[in-house]
């Protein structure tokens, strides 16, 4: 008797060239799964995680797409299509979409420009709407869907209340993603990060040591997180927690604030 193992899944990862989402795709490809990483900015460092992850013996891709311009998301999916169907063996579709891409503002309410809030559900909003529907046709019945969330929609922190508010906004549109998704079998969920010290925001945490102290001791872990610790949740999620969870907002933040 014959078997034959079941077809690699794949993901798209975007925002993967760096911080969480370079985590995030390397998680994935060391459990197996072949990541496709987008990037705006920065094709050498997307390229990297590319070859990290063909190292790890997975299929691996890089496509650039601005997550803020839903002009470009048709011709992105074309992008997309032709890449499955030319690097990975005929592919039809990915089985995973993490929205990761993101930017950053810091400003009090007071102080916060239409532009600034503009910019900011540009791409953590209207971004990651519009991106995940140009993409439904090229999403595998029983996918998944994870989109990056924020702790800070649990909890507030002077000056983030614009980026907490489209954080809020996606927690909101995942549990409808999850509903009006079911019928495919595509399930939908929130990992919101706690704080971590990457490059984000312009490295907003990672060059403040008085704020990091601060987060460390109201984490019950007593410890920051690294991008590892983020890529790993949701590599968990979307290959080890099977099939049963949807349109929930899952926090990975060390118990900050309990």
């Amino acid at each position: 008797m014959t078997t034959t193992s079941p077809a690699p899944r794949i993901a798209l990862i975007t925002g993967g060239g760096r911080g969480l989402g370079r985590a995030t795709a390397l998680a994935l490809a060391a459990a197996g799964v072949d990541p496709i990483v987008t990037y705006v900015q920065g094709a050498d460092r997307a390229d990297e995680v590319v070859a990290e992850a063909r190292a790890l013996g997975r299929r691996a891709a890089a496509l650039r797409l601005d997550a803020a311009d839903t002009g470009s998301f048709a011709a992105f999916a074309d992008a997309l299509r032709a890449t499955l169907r030319d690097e990975f063996d005929g592919a039809a579709a990915v089985d995973v979409l993490v929205n990761n891409a993101g930017t950053a503002h810091y400003g009090a309410f007071a102080d916060t420009t239409e532009e600034q809030f503009d910019a900011v559900f540009a791409v953590h909003v209207k971004g990651v709407f519009f991106l995940t529907q140009a993409l439904l046709p090229l999403l595998a019945d029983g996918g998944q869907i994870v989109t990056l969330g924020s702790g800070l929609t649990r909890l507030t922190m002077p000056g983030s209340g614009t980026y907490a508010a489209a954080k809020g906004a996606i927690d909101v549109l995942t549990r409808y993603l999850a509903l009006e998704l079911a019928g495919r079998g595509i399930t939908a969920n929130v990992v919101a990060p706690g704080a971590v010290p990457t490059d984000f925001g312009d490295g907003h945490l990672r060059e403040d040591p008085a704020l990091q102290e601060l987060v460390v001791g109201q984490t019950a872990l007593g410890r920051l997180a690294t991008a590892d610790d983020i890529g790993a949740a949701i590599a968990g999620l979307v290959t080890a927690s099977g099939r049963w969870i949807t349109g929930q907002r899952i926090e990975a933040s060390g118990g900050l604030r309990l």
